[in-house]
């Protein structure tokens, strides 16, 4: 069963960025794409576990800020070095005006 929790509003992720999003002790990076969609992986770089959402997003790419490891925010999947491990990404849904995640039961 998927615990949907309220992230943020819609309006504060500007698209093509990303925002860090914190709950129950776990970091989550929430994405706006170029086509207004919504998005949501773990928030710590596999590699070094540095902070996505100090990072930066092109297209459906998030770039790790401390060594530029990138990943694909819609699928989790390591693009680049020195990054090899994928991320875990999260359901999205929007009800309103609210970006919601689904982070299990």
């Amino acid at each position: 069963m998927t615990n949907w929790v309220d992230a943020c509003g819609a309006d504060e992720i500007d698209q093509e960025d990303v925002l860090r999003f914190d709950h129950a002790g776990r970091t989550f990076a929430i994405y706006r794409s170029p086509d207004d969609e919504y998005f949501a992986t773990d928030g710590l770089c596999t590699h070094e576990k540095i902070h996505l959402a100090d990072g930066l997003v092109m297209d459906d790419t998030i770039e790790c800020p401390k060594h530029n490891g990138r990943f694909s925010y819609k699928t989790g999947e390591a693009r680049g070095a020195p990054v090899c491990i994928n991320l875990k990404t999260y359901p999205v849904k929007v009800e309103g005006d609210r970006v919601m995640i689904g982070i299990g039961a």
